[in-house]
């Protein structure tokens, strides 16, 4: 943007700001046309929109002229404050769920800060000679540093951030026009009316199945597994996706910010179904963010998952409860598989029956061959169900012939990463799904898939909902 009004300054071209910043938005798309897809281009783009809205051609010459200097730099500082938090409201809560309430406070502390200490610190301390540059560059870095700390003791406030499931087309919409209502001229008759196009953007409720009935979320996360599961007043997560470095990992990546834009604020129960990664591996982060009232786990009682839940109990084969008439079983693993802790994780999975209006979900984890001959000799009939997560993954070690009979899936469910470097599912597993004629289902191809289980059994694949044409390049 400095580029564009350079140049324009340049030629002698400076028509108007309008003009500046539509060539300014013009230049970036033309350089990175995928910058339409990152919050900061509307983000970046939306504040200086706003700041120009609601300054260029207000003040009046003789009102600025009678003031003093300082009294005139504040004025505007207050004023450009007040327009980019009232203005960028409507766009945060579309782009992130979640509004800042204390960035007029983050914002009136760093702003002047990095403007008349920071940058001229750092500007001259990258021409002086040393030792001055060291100080100079050192006391910019000081008050940056000391800034971080203040700004994270903000953000920990209880009542920091208002969240707010994302809002609907005409939300977004209506919110906007109120904004700019709200920001017009000085004389614009009821300004503060804007405020009520608000309301349904800030007061949009999370939405739930009704009684009986399920939803079910297989999220993308890549190789391992996380599938949310709601029913009218409970969300349980079954896994919680894989790490990817010690810094992010499914619950953090996908989890937690999918939960952030439903306006889901708690979990009441999290599966964790084994110890590998691809399962366990988001866990921390999300139990780190979001409220879980339990975990249950196949994890030994030393894990640090364990130790971080608030109470944590083990899946045992015969637990079930019931959460707003859906039914709930887990099915294995048995109370003395406990008792050899040399046994593979995978054999200890949890594995979750959810019933609901007739209709069934077997959730299997990682279980094999062997564990599926287990379960069939206990009781088949239990297996029977509409919606079947593949067992570890579609790997050549599960999905026993005899295994898909007892279940009789209409569909399957394989959560794999694209060209994952375990070849999941195995070839030879994924045509035996379709030879039982089950419909397959791979969120490498589809994305997040969402079942909905009510009078009818209804299935979204993302993918297929919002289309790019990028998708199976």
């Amino acid at each position: 943007m400095l580029t564009v009004v350079a140049l324009a300054l340049w030629f002698g071209r400076i028509a108007s700001v309008s003009h500046v910043l539509c060539l300014a938005l013009f230049a970036v798309v033309l350089l990175d046309p995928w910058a339409v897809l990152g919050a900061g281009f509307w983000l970046s783009f939306g504040a200086v929109a706003v700041i120009l809205y609601a300054s260029v051609g207000r003040a009046s010459a003789a009102g600025v002229s009678s003031r003093p200097g300082w009294r005139v730099a504040l004025d505007t500082a207050v004023l450009t404050q007040y327009a980019v938090t009232i203005g960028l409201i409507p766009l945060t809560m579309l782009l992130f769920g979640q509004v800042s309430l204390v960035s007029p406070i983050a914002n009136a502390i760093a702003i002047p800060l990095v403007s008349f200490f920071v940058t001229p610190l750092a500007l001259v301390g990258s021409v002086l000679p040393a030792p001055l540059s060291d100080w100079c560059l050192l006391a910019a870095h000081f008050l940056v540093e000391w800034l971080a700390y203040g700004l994270t003791w903000l953000s920990g406030w209880s009542f920091a951030v208002w969240t707010a499931p994302l809002p609907t087309w005409w939300m977004f919409a209506l919110a906007m026009l109120g904004t700019l209502w709200m920001l017009a001229p000085r004389g614009w008759p009821a300004r503060y009316l804007g405020l009520l196009t608000w309301l349904p953007l800030l007061l949009n409720a999370p939405t739930h199945p009704r009684a009986g009935e399920m939803w079910v979320t297989a999220f993308d996360v890549g190789q391992g597994m996380a599938l949310l599961v709601e029913t009218q007043n409970h969300r349980l997560l079954y896994d919680t996706g894989p790490a990817y470095s010690p810094e992010s990992d499914g619950g953090n990546r996908v989890v937690v910010p999918y939960l952030r834009a439903r306006g889901i604020a708690s979990l009441d129960g999290i599966v964790v179904s084994h110890s590998d990664t691809d399962h366990a591996g988001g866990a921390l982060s999300i139990l780190e963010n979001v409220k879980a009232g339990w975990l249950t786990s196949s994890l030994s009682l030393e894990h640090p998952i364990v130790a971080a839940a608030r109470e944590h109990r083990r899946c045992e084969a015969g637990a079930a409860w019931q959460w707003d008439g859906v039914q709930f079983e887990m099915l294995h693993p048995a109370a003395e598989v406990y008792d050899n802790p040399s046994g593979k994780p995978n054999a200890r999975s949890c594995t979750l029956r959810i019933m609901a209006g007739g209709r069934a979900i077997l959730l299997a984890g990682d279980i094999e061959a062997a564990q599926e001959a287990e379960l069939l000799a206990d009781d088949a009939d239990r297996l029977r169900a509409d919606v079947l997560l593949a067992p570890h993954h579609g790997s050549g070690t599960s999905s026993t012939p005899a295994f898909l009979r007892a279940v009789d899936p209409k569909i399957a469910l394989f959560q794999v990463g694209y060209r994952n470097r375990y070849r999941h599912p195995k070839q030879e597993v994924f045509d035996r799904y379709g030879e039982f004629g089950i419909t397959r289902l791979r969120s490498d191809t589809s994305g997040a898939v969402t079942l909905r289980f009510g009078s009818s059994l209804d299935v979204a694949e993302y993918r297929k909902e919002r289309p790019r044409y990028w998708y199976g390049r």
